[in-house]
């Protein structure tokens, strides 16, 4: 079974709190970490932005990824949100098989 990390922007922290509670007691994601407090420059609309955002890094087997990524969707207040997914290589097998066993 293959695992990935799910990286996140979003407005605030109660946001990203928000949709973290949401996506774990859905289980679709094992663990959400939300870091406050990032500045995010981008292009948006031909325009140079600078914000401040949070950044919510979610844990989730690769085969829920893209029913994942439709329920962020669903709860972000973003019109295009943030949400990639990095492959996950190795780590502890411990934490490794938990994600597997707290998702579905």
């Amino acid at each position: 079974m293959t695992l990935t990390m799910i990286y996140i922007t979003t407005p605030s922290p109660q946001e990203a709190l928000r949709i973290g509670r949401a996506v774990v007691a859905d289980r679709l994601a094992a663990c959400a970490n939300v870091l406050p407090g990032i500045t995010s420059v981008y292009r948006w609309q031909g325009e140079v932005q600078e914000d401040g955002e949070t950044a919510l890094i979610l844990k989730t087997r690769s085969d829920l990824v893209e029913r994942l990524t439709t329920r962020v969707k669903e709860l972000h207040s973003y019109d295009c949100p943030c949400v990639v997914a990095l492959s996950i290589a190795g780590g502890n097998p411990d934490f490794l098989q938990w994600i597997a066993e707290e998702t579905r």
